[in-house]
């Protein structure tokens, strides 16, 4: 997972409409973009994707599954609501701001919703930046997380998983250039690579320039940026020639604005290995068999596939939901 500043929803989507490098400049300043926000809920009518970006979000919605309630421990049960952690400073289709630039809206809050129904409670979203999900989990202030975090064995050892996606990464580069496919370290040797620091995607990054610098090939320059509206300007620019990160944003970009952006490589984020994306919850607590239960039904009724078409993350999709599924290993 990406670490991203909150950011105005209006620079990120712009991003995603291809406006001209004036109007993305001006929307990330904090004026006022080019185009209006029909044009830029036009941009994803146009890739097919059947989302609005505005914060009366018609989610998908699931049964309440008998099976997952009888599961809950006493305290949540007890409860009316189910509060969930996500992180509004990424890029789409995640999780990001809607119009009014307050509401969390994304896949992961869709996935959320899912889970909320299930268990028969009220979904309540709070927003919490990346750095700060471990302690809001740790501390009772939130129920779970659903903030595109990969499971490892390192957090297993705090927190209990339900698996619900696939962890891939991808490459964007600018459409129409000379980088037309990633597939292996060598291919980024010389390069100037944008990547998240402290995420998984950094520690691939940095292993792949080790195995070519100890070959004698040129090095990665790495770049980092405070947020995803800063990286995609660097890259329309040319001050950067790829960017690496969650395949789920790249690959919305690149599906919303081909003319401008490509993914020319995916991989998993658990590289060598493979990983997966979970909902966090606090471990011990007795909250993660309900939750793993709540997705299955999910997965049975079709509403889990609609979210991920909703956002085009089909690609992503796992075959069933599991309870503390095979982390990513600890480093030494």
């Amino acid at each position: 997972m990406s670490t991203h500043a909150r950011r105005r929803p209006r620079a990120a989507l712009a991003l995603l409409a291809a406006l001209p490098v004036v109007a993305l400049l001006a929307a990330c300043s904090g004026a006022s973009a080019a185009a209006g926000d029909s044009d830029l809920q036009a941009a994803a009518d146009a890739a097919g994707l059947q989302v609005n970006t505005t914060p009366e979000q018609d989610r998908i919605h699931t049964a309440e599954n008998p099976a997952a309630v009888k599961l809950l421990p006493a305290e949540f049960a007890a409860k009316d609501t189910f509060k969930v952690a996500v992180s509004a400073g990424g890029a789409p289709p995640l999780t990001f701001l809607a119009d009014d630039e307050k509401t969390p809206i994304g896949n992961e809050t869709d996935i959320a919703q899912l889970v909320a129904d299930a268990l028969g409670k009220k979904l309540e979203l709070e927003v919490k930046a990346w750095a700060d999900w471990p302690l809001a989990v740790q501390s009772g202030d939130v129920d779970a997380v659903i903030t595109n975090v990969t499971v490892t064995e390192e957090r297993k050892e705090l927190y209990d998983f339900s698996s619900y996606r696939n962890d891939q990464l991808g490459w964007l580069v600018k459409a129409g250039g000379d980088i037309t496919k990633i597939d292996e370290p060598k291919d980024i040797a010389g390069l100037t690579v944008a990547v998240g620091s402290g995420t998984n995607q950094e520690k691939i990054l940095l292993a792949w320039d080790k195995q070519n610098t100890d070959a004698g090939l040129e090095p990665v320059k790495v770049e980092y940026f405070e947020n995803d509206a800063d990286t995609i300007l660097a890259l329309q620019s040319g001050r950067i020639d790829a960017s690496f990160g969650p395949n789920a944003s790249a690959a919305y970009k690149a599906r919303v604005s081909p003319k401008d952006f490509a993914v020319v490589g995916t991989l998993n984020g658990g590289w060598p290995n493979t990983a997966q994306i979970a909902v966090t919850t606090l471990k011990g607590n007795g909250l993660v068999d309900a939750v793993t239960v709540a997705l299955q039904g999910a997965f049975d009724d079709g509403s889990y596939q609609k979210v991920l078409q909703r956002w085009g993350l089909e690609a992503e999709a796992i075959a069933k939901p599991e309870t503390n599924p095979p982390g990513l290993p600890k480093t030494e």
